[in-house]
């Protein structure tokens, strides 16, 4: 059945950017503007400005900008526009638009932008990723979708199943083109660009432009515009970026002692690992300081609960590996901290621009320990500016090693790096340190002695007063007198 959109502007040529102060200048339709409008926006962010008009000419574009510029309206509206100016009927397994995002939470963030803006449209949105059963995704396509918005690994399992057809694919957007290269999803972008009609409009946005991503970009876009609204790898002038030197064994002394600030009102804290997301968790529940956990290891339903939880403001505070550092758009973010630094400067500056965006401003804290000061250099370069030390007064005393059960690396078990084939997390090492070591290893020793003798037959050590003489029955009676005591374990009486 058709479909009709009322009231819809038609496509207009490209203006001059400098003349478009308001969204009522890019020529989009009444209903784009009414939703826009709901939403509270009048001026349009540079990259909207300046990219808009050049989609709506139908042209292939390549936009540089970095996260939290406004990037997903920059291509939806037009992308609306043109569906709701040229309407069709659906087609089962048959989008006209596809969008790829390097992580479900963008996926996830780029739909309901779809949702939000063509809220008075009749175009329907879906997303397709991984994390969750295929199923619902294969019905859900069979029944007919204007915009797919997929990672590439789910899209190509679609792929394998025959669920999609692209024959009538109209635009193509990837969008975090750089995350998704550097995720190692190229072969994969490679093997669907080949599935897709020549004839589309192409978007490619990318906050960076390496060597690979340029090559990427030249092979699938025909004769396109480019825009760029900010310099490669810089950061938004709203943030305020700060740092605090501390080792790494009181960083989690420090954060309690930061968070004790009222201002920080909503704020994310990063660490470069998923056991180091979890650690510090487990400390912030301890201290009964809220906080939802969102990195690879968890499902989809609690990714989606611990940010559902962080948007209403139950928990003020998301703690989160570098999977999220462009996945996430949360309104209101006053803070980013820097638990650990990143060791690839580009990552440290898509962090923080979580925080100062749209429009408003922010703060950037981060740790920085004695072996990280190589990335603050790095970052630093990067970014052309020194980032101001920060003091910060709290109890810099490491907290005692047996606080919190240890998660063993590959690397801690021998300095070669080597891992040992009967090593468990959470189970300590034959020979490892501590008293228990050292009592195993003793009684390895003793045990090692038993065997040079004969079989069932230990020999008396040198120097041990023959069996059966006065002094072997007194070493009898004191060794009787010790076990009805009962043994003295480590870990307990003074001192422990």
């Amino acid at each position: 059945m058709m479909r009709v959109a009322t009231a819809i502007v038609p496509i207009v040529q490209h203006r001059n950017e400098t003349n478009l102060t308001h969204f009522s200048d890019l020529g989009l339709a009444a209903p784009l503007l009414k939703a826009v409008a709901a939403e509270g926006y009048d001026i349009p962010t540079p990259i909207q400005a300046k990219a808009i008009p050049v989609v709506l000419q139908g042209r292939d574009i390549l936009g540089i900008a970095q996260t939290g510029t406004g990037k997903t309206a920059a291509f939806a509206l037009p992308i609306l526009n043109r569906l709701a100016a040229q309407p069709l009927p659906l087609h089962p397994k048959s989008p006209r638009v596809l969008v790829l995002a390097p992580t479900r939470e963008l996926a996830s963030q780029i739909a309901e932008s779809f949702g939000v803006y063509g809220r008075f449209l009749k175009v329907r949105t879906m997303t397709a990723f991984g994390g969750v059963g295929i199923g619902g995704q294969i019905r859900s396509l069979a029944q007919g979708v204007d915009v797919l918005v997929a990672t590439p690994g789910r899209l190509i399992d679609l792929m394998q199943q025959r669920a999609i057809s692209f024959a009538r694919i109209e635009v193509l957007v990837l969008d975090e083109a750089d995350r998704m290269l550097d995720m190692g999803f190229i072969h994969h972008i490679r093997q669907i660009v080949k599935q897709l009609p020549a004839a589309r409009q192409t978007l490619f946005f990318s906050a960076t432009m390496p060597k690979d991503v340029a090559s990427l970009a030249e092979g699938m876009l025909k004769s396109p515009e480019r825009v760029a609204v900010t310099p490669v790898a810089s950061t938004a002038e709203r943030i305020d970026q700060r740092v605090v030197f501390v080792e790494t064994a009181a960083k989690n002394k420090a954060l309690q002692a930061l968070l004790g600030d009222e201002k920080i009102v909503r704020a994310i804290v990063f660490t470069r690992t998923k056991h180091g997301a979890d650690r510090v968790a487990r400390h912030l529940d301890k201290a009964g300081i809220a906080n939802g956990v969102i990195h690879g290891n968890k499902s989809q339903n609690n990714r989606e609960r611990a940010l559902a939880a962080f948007r209403s403001g139950d928990s003020r505070l998301l703690i989160a590996t570098d999977i999220a550092a462009r996945g996430i758009d949360v309104d209101g973010v006053t803070h980013v901290i820097n638990f650990d630094l990143p060791n690839v400067p580009e990552t440290y500056v898509h962090r923080i621009g979580r925080t100062a965006r749209a429009g408003a401003e922010g703060l950037a804290i981060s740790f920085c320990s004695r072996d990280e000061r190589a990335y603050l250099k790095d970052i630093e370069k990067l970014t052309k500016q020194q980032i101001a030390s920060m003091p910060l007064a709290f109890d810099a005393t490491p907290e005692p090693r047996a606080a919190e059960p240890r998660v063993f690396d590959h690397r801690d078990a021998d300095p070669r790096g080597h891992r040992s084939e009967n090593h468990r997390p959470g189970k300590p090492r034959h020979g490892g340190g501590g008293h228990q070591g050292e009592a195993k290893r003793g009684g390895e020793a003793r045990r090692g002695d038993q065997r040079k003798g004969a079989p069932g037959k230990p020999q008396p050590r040198a120097g041990s007063p023959a069996p059966g003489s006065p002094a072997a029955l007194a070493q009898a009676v004191t060794r009787r007198e010790r076990e009805t005591t009962g043994p003295v374990r480590f870990g307990q009486g003074a001192g422990a």
